[in-house]
């Protein structure tokens, strides 16, 4: 097992990475405040991992309410997040009530914000199961639901007091998925760390065939590179930012389509190449740079183009992003391999032709 630490003074939490995981309830104890704990899954993860982990859980001692959702992206919603609040008030769950997150990033976000706000806060776990959310959305204390004018636009800064990433639970992973959650492990090595890209770019294949330990190592180094990010800007005020390479564009994308229509590892993925096309229509990154983006994108079996929903419809989508600041669209873009910056002065002409160049 490997742990990754997430340097928040007393709000500190580890993130735990390993193999067989979910077996080991005697990891999840220290972390609970009393012997109570309300999983949340969805119907896809439940047949899978809900019982392994619930049964491990009694048999420790913790009474455990299940709280079992619908999956999908599409139901990232406030009915959805009501039948969590009901089944913790017909359970009769107190403040001390942990609430453990079970399932990807829609389950993490989901979870994490009905903690947040349930009696006006109690403690959660997550437990992500799919590569995205290991490597990104468990970590950091983003919660939120999403709003049809735009994604992720009603939520709340909570942050976890464990992450427990079981490798394991990556091998159950349709193809799709598993793909997905590339676009946001290749995000590091775009925008702060070059060995890891070069790393990803010599070690794709394995990643793709589920070699263990090439998915133990990536997941590790992701932490890392969010833990630290993290640490020095919780709230997102400035370098935090950089962590959304591709997601102004890519959050367009899943609002214009309709939340499912494409998974948002797949939107992030053609997002990053508009960044880094828009990144070198305004001098900031070489043509090599362009080319060796689109690249590891494809050969991870990810888009590079988006959907045409038309230019003036992806500046209006845009602008609902939470990075815009008096009126100000502040796009995340690369100003090399490995250096991302935050730009707000992109004409917007330049935005336009980026999105024409870059759209089916």
């Amino acid at each position: 097992m490997r742990t990754v630490n997430v340097a928040l003074a007393e709000r500190s939490y580890p993130i735990r990475i390993g193999s067989g995981l979910l077996a080991q309830p005697d990891l999840l104890l220290p972390s609970l405040r009393s012997p109570r704990v309300a999983i949340v899954t969805n119907e896809v993860v439940a047949p899978l991992y809900l019982a392994p982990l619930a049964d491990g859980l009694r048999k420790a001692g913790v009474d455990v309410t299940e709280i079992v959702l619908p999956d999908g992206e599409a139901h990232k919603d406030w009915p959805t997040l009501n039948r969590v609040f009901d089944g913790l008030l017909g359970a009769r769950c107190e403040r001390r009530t942990t609430l453990i997150a079970l399932g990807g990033g829609v389950i993490g976000d989901m979870t994490g914000f009905a903690a947040a706000t349930y009696q006006r806060g109690v403690p959660f776990i997550q437990i992500p199961t799919t590569l995205l959310s290991q490597v990104d959305s468990s970590v950091g204390g983003k919660t939120a639901i999403n709003h049809p004018a735009g994604k992720n636009m009603i939520g709340a800064f909570y942050q976890p007091r464990l992450v427990l990433a079981d490798i394991a639970t990556l091998q159950t992973l349709p193809d799709a998925e598993l793909k997905a959650g590339l676009a946001e492990v290749i995000k590091y090595g775009l925008i702060r760390d070059l060995p890891f890209l070069e790393w990803l770019e010599a070690n794709l294949d394995a990643l793709l065939a589920r070699q263990p330990e090439a998915l133990a190592y990536a997941v590790e180094r992701s932490c890392v590179n969010k833990a630290e990010v993290v640490a020095a800007d919780e709230t997102e005020q400035g370098e935090r930012a950089t962590l959304n390479l591709g997601h102004t564009f890519g959050h367009a994308i899943e609002t214009g389509l309709g939340y499912g229509a494409w998974l948002h590892g797949e939107a992030v993925a053609a997002g990053t190449v508009m960044a880094a096309d828009l990144s070198a229509r305004i001098g900031l990154l070489d043509a090599a740079g362009l080319a060796r983006t689109r690249r590891i994108l494809e050969r991870a079996g990810l888009p590079v183009r988006g959907p045409r929903l038309g230019v003036a419809r992806y500046l209006e989508l845009m602008q609902h992003d939470k990075k815009v600041e008096d009126g100000r669209l502040r796009l995340v873009l690369l100003a090399g391999m490995g250096q991302a910056v935050i730009h707000d002065a992109a004409p917007t002409e330049a935005i336009a032709a980026t999105l024409e160049a870059c759209c089916e």
